[in-house]
């Protein structure tokens, strides 16, 4: 059992929103994996980073991810950080990736600077940046697809992202 498509892409790319509608529109089921851990850890993401440490959250984010890679069958949308590990990224390469590409001002736009991301706590925008400038490689390293999202609508994105998948199956 494999997801029918794994989403990734920076904060504010639409992965949950446009997973979800991906999900609804194939009908199968959708799963975020940073949903997957905080109900594994029992608290909101921010306090695993506050009271465990990044590195615990990483650790957490790995298994998980490593487990539903194997056993969900729906759309999955991974934690933009996620992608950082090189064991992550091999896994990664067997399944149907989708790199939901974002440009900075849209991805501000879109999540805001700060609220409920550790990362983003301090100078959001460039730390915003910085995340994004750093991840755009290991995301494309990973991707069987790239969407750009940036001025489009979530339905737009979600139908094109459906197109990918029925031609490739």
């Amino acid at each position: 059992m494999a997801p029918v498509a794994v989403v990734v892409g920076p904060p504010g790319a639409g992965k949950t929103t446009i997973g979800t509608t991906v999900a609804g529109l194939l009908g199968v089921e959708f799963a975020d994996t940073d949903h997957l851990i905080e109900a594994k850890a029992g608290k909101p993401i921010p306090e695993i980073f506050f009271d465990d440490g990044e590195d615990t959250f990483r650790a957490l984010e790995r298994a998980t991810i490593s487990e539903a890679l194997g056993s969900f069958a729906g759309v999955l949308a991974l934690g933009g950080g996620a992608i950082l590990h090189e064991g992550t990224r091999d896994l990664l390469r067997e399944h149907t990736v989708v790199f939901l590409s974002v440009g900075l001002s849209d991805a501000v736009k879109r999540v805001g600077l700060g609220a409920g991301r550790p990362l983003l706590t301090i100078n959001p925008r460039a730390t915003l940046k910085y995340l994004m400038d750093e991840r755009r490689p290991l995301y494309a390293s990973v991707a069987t697809h790239t969407i750009a999202t940036d001025a489009r609508t979530p339905d737009d994105i979600a139908a094109e992202l459906v197109t990918l998948l029925k031609q490739g199956s």
